[in-house]
């Protein structure tokens, strides 16, 4: 007899099960946890951004292990070739023949540590892997596991040795969210924790709760969210407000329109809603922007920051009713 297939309820209590899986290793980083679960259900990509000892990535290693999937680690150094994370051809001399080997990226859950830190030519190795879930090499394509998603860090404050993310690469990340140090109650649960014996390399008490079949059922009940004319137009119109803001010398192009949609959409179906509201277009609006946005030379001189010229711009968009 054939299971039933589950519900969107099912799948809702199932992605709840995850939050509350990681939250046996992480404390005090909703925010993120939900930023990725979005992110996953949109098929997107993150940007992680903090100051060292937030746990990024612990935050990434306990939710790929929640998901029950694959995940691989790459530590981006400025000496790491692009073969080093898409894999190379490699000569067998027993064949006498050149075999591809596959490198790091053929995974389901990409940790891509401080990628900041590699020049832009490694960080392009990337740019096929994130739009087309692909890799080509030597005339062969290869297709990337599904689900796959790219999970990266970078540190804001420190800047020696590192380089800056092109606007191809930053605008292949649907998120950019800020991971935040915890605060104090937080902070002592986290303590607490170390000093009963957590260990956060080994990750022992946690188990995948949900498996890649209800993974992709949940991303395409989160696509299915139903979308009015009125809220695409909204979508549209602040869009267009961030070209015509004073401050911005890129606003937002289309596909970034796109990538609000698709956020939107998944944080709505995550709350239970059949169709999104101005509020989630609102609530999803600055992690998808922020890095696709450019601000002014002058803006940047007078310290602007992106999120105060999103919050700006939502400010002054008629919402629709």
């Amino acid at each position: 007899m054939t299971a039933p297939l589950p519900t969107d309820d099912d799948l809702r209590r199932a992605m709840h099960d995850v939050r509350l899986e990681i939250g046996k290793a992480v404390i005090g980083q909703d925010g993120a946890v939900t930023g990725l679960l979005v992110a996953l259900l949109a098929r997107g990509h993150v940007l992680l951004e903090g100051v060292p000892g937030v746990a990024k990535t612990l935050l990434v290693r306990a939710f790929s292990r929640a998901l029950g999937l694959d995940t691989h680690r790459v530590q981006f150094t400025p000496d790491l070739m692009p073969g080093d994370v898409t894999g190379s051809l490699i000569y067998d001399a027993r064949s006498g023949e050149f075999e591809f080997r596959e490198g790091p990226v053929f995974t389901q859950v990409l940790l891509a540590d401080e990628i900041n830190r590699t020049p832009p030519k490694t960080q392009s190795a990337l740019l096929e892997a994130m739009e087309e879930r692909q890799v080509s090499a030597d005339g062969v394509t290869r297709p990337l596991p599904d689900p796959f998603l790219v999970a990266a860090t970078q540190n804001p404050i420190e800047h020696e040795g590192t380089y800056e993310l092109p606007e191809a690469q930053l605008d292949r990340f649907l998120l950019k969210l800020t991971v935040e140090v915890p605060g104090r109650d937080a902070e002592i649960a986290v303590l607490r924790r170390h000093a009963d014996g957590f260990v956060p390399r080994e990750l022992g008490g946690l188990t995948a709760v949900v498996d890649a079949g209800a993974i992709r059922a949940a991303q395409d009940a989160a696509a299915s969210v139903a979308v009015s004319d009125d809220l695409l137009g909204y979508v549209v119109d602040l869009a267009r407000a961030t070209r015509e803001a004073p401050s911005v010398q890129l606003g937002a192009s289309p596909r970034a329109a796109t990538a609000l949609l698709a956020t939107a959409k998944a944080w709505a179906w995550l709350g239970g809603y059949p169709a999104i509201t101005p509020d989630h277009v609102q609530t999803m609006l600055s992690p998808t922007w922020r890095h696709r946005l450019r601000l002014s030379p002058e803006a940047e001189f007078e310290g602007v920051h992106v999120d105060a010229v999103i919050s700006s711009v939502l400010q002054q968009t008629p919402v629709p009713r």
